[in-house]
């Protein structure tokens, strides 16, 4: 496997998105556990949770990062060495509701939750989730500074953030920023500004749905002719070319694909292995957003 650098942390090229293993549809905790099971047997080394991954309703605020822990704890080999990343700021009130609360006292509160449900006392990686409309943005982010001095979170993070945003945090947390979680796939390349800035800042990317989301990524290939052609060429699946070419776009660029079953996130393992040309990379990028 393959690795990058999140912060001063050396982590798989490829992560693990655990989110699917909470959410709707989601499977039978044995075979959540086995996902990612397979994960750390692939060498993978990056989890990426949030206290809102669950099931519509706040009963269940913390299920993935409570599956997470656990499956970690029943692990037959060393997990030393593997980054939790967890997320908070973004929740599910109810049925197919999402909101925002960024308040800092919040954020304080839910970090020290998520550790708690973690089984761990300093979080490796703290993201603040999504932007909060009623609380000005550098108040939310210094939460996480206060977080970091206190000792309660290791490395701060943020998510669905634009380029003012990205250097606001940075500026907020004193340089401290090591990572940035936006959406980017084939189909959603708006933020490429984004991947750049962190490119030129030296901070790590790390796309959410890189496929495509849950219900399209197995439709990938069909819905990008290029890319299927490509894959079928090179004998891989069109997700892994998929992510071998978001591997393209930076050596900061650390994609976390979501898996429900051992065998898909096995196969998106195997993208770290993956060099694609330099016309190859050229064809990816002129289709990409535009075979659809």
């Amino acid at each position: 496997m393959r690795t990058r650098t999140i912060g001063d942390v050396t982590v798989s090229a490829i992560g693990l998105g655990a989110m699917p293993l909470s959410i709707e549809g989601r499977p039978e905790e044995k075979q959540a556990v086995a996902t990612i099971h397979a994960a750390l047997e692939q060498g993978i080394t990056l989890i990426d949770t949030a206290d809102a991954y669950h099931q519509p309703g706040a009963h269940e605020v913390g299920h993935n990062e409570s599956l997470v822990a656990r499956a970690l704890a029943s692990y037959h080999g060393d997990t030393s060495g593997v980054l939790v990343a967890t997320k908070g700021g973004h929740l599910r009130p109810g049925a197919g509701d999402w909101s925002q609360n960024g308040d800092p006292a919040y954020l304080k509160e839910a970090a020290r939750a998520s550790a708690q449900r973690l089984g761990v006392e300093t979080i490796g990686l703290y993201q603040f989730h999504r932007p909060d409309p009623a609380v000005p943005y550098a108040d939310s982010i210094g939460a996480l500074a206060e977080l970091l001095d206190e000792g309660v979170i290791r490395m701060a993070g943020i998510s669905n953030a634009d380029v003012d945003q990205i250097r606001l945090a940075n500026e907020v947390l004193d340089g401290r920023l090591v990572s940035v979680q936006n959406q980017y796939s084939p189909a959603f390349r708006s933020s490429e500004v984004e991947l750049a800035l962190c490119d030129e800042m030296g901070i790590a990317f790390l796309p959410w749905s890189p496929l495509g989301g849950i219900t399209d990524a197995a439709e990938l290939g069909s819905k990008h002719a290029v890319f299927a052609e490509i894959a079928n060429a090179r004998r891989l699946s069109p997700q892994v070319l998929t992510l071998a070419w978001e591997l393209s776009k930076s050596e900061l660029v650390v994609p976390i694909p979501g898996s429900r079953r051992p065998q898909t996130i096995m196969d998106s393992a195997t993208a770290a292995t993956v060099k694609l040309s330099a016309d190859e990379i050229q064809r990816l990028d002129a289709a990409a957003g535009g075979d659809e």
